[in-house]
């Protein structure tokens, strides 16, 4: 009876090792869970986190008056570099620095303004990226910042004034280390108290096309 038993129980091993055998290898073959889309939502950011670059600026100057005077602005061209650190894919920390050259009919004046911007960028996976890499990259953003100014024509109260400014604009990725920037900045600087025009605080609407290198 035990030699029966003993037999029986030798013929149903064979049976209920390879039964288990598809169950292990299923187990080790098993692929990691991906992120959502299938690849690395912050991979851009990892990989190339610093940037500077450089624009070409070209200003329009709006008009001012007061009780007695009227000035006219006038079309202006400049430059600015960028430093830059991305946290994350869609947001950018920013730092400008802007040869300012504002000039009305009256008189001129000429800046060096620092600003510290924060960016989004539309990189929103399956919405804006398209065949994987993503290569037209909307983005919006704030800055603010202080200007060190010196005129021509009239004086002015006070050479150091706040700025501020708002932007929006398109970033072209040729690749993952070079962009071509294409934007629109409004610039407000509080008045410097002109002698000339002593409440205006000049403002300007800012083409700018640049490029930015990814490291």
């Amino acid at each position: 009876m035990n030699a029966k038993i003993l037999f029986g129980l030798l013929c149903i091993m064979p049976i209920a090792a390879n039964a288990a055998i598809p169950y292990r290898v299923e187990q080790v073959n098993m692929p990691a869970p991906e992120s959502v889309g299938g690849h690395d939502d912050q991979a851009f950011a990892r990989v190339r986190q610093f940037y500077i670059g450089g624009a070409y600026d070209f200003s329009m100057w709006s008009n001012g008056a007061d009780d007695t005077v009227h000035v006219d602005g006038k079309n202006t061209s400049s430059f600015e570099v960028v430093a830059g650190v991305r946290p994350f894919d869609i947001f950018r920390i920013e730092a400008n620095y802007i040869r300012t050259s504002a000039k009305w009919n009256a008189f001129e004046l000429t800046g060096d303004t620092a600003m510290l911007n924060f960016i989004l960028d539309a990189r929103i996976d399956n919405i804006y990226r398209l065949f994987y890499n993503q290569r037209l990259v909307p983005y919006v953003g704030i800055g603010g910042g202080v200007s060190w100014n010196s005129v021509d024509g009239t004086t002015i109260e006070n050479k150091i004034s706040p700025v501020a400014s708002a932007m929006a604009g398109l970033g072209v990725e040729l690749g993952d280390r070079f962009t071509l920037d294409f934007g629109y900045r409004y610039m407000y600087m509080f008045s410097p108290k002109f002698e000339y025009i002593a409440d205006f605080a000049p403002t300007a609407h800012q083409f700018r096309v640049g490029a930015r290198v990814n490291f």
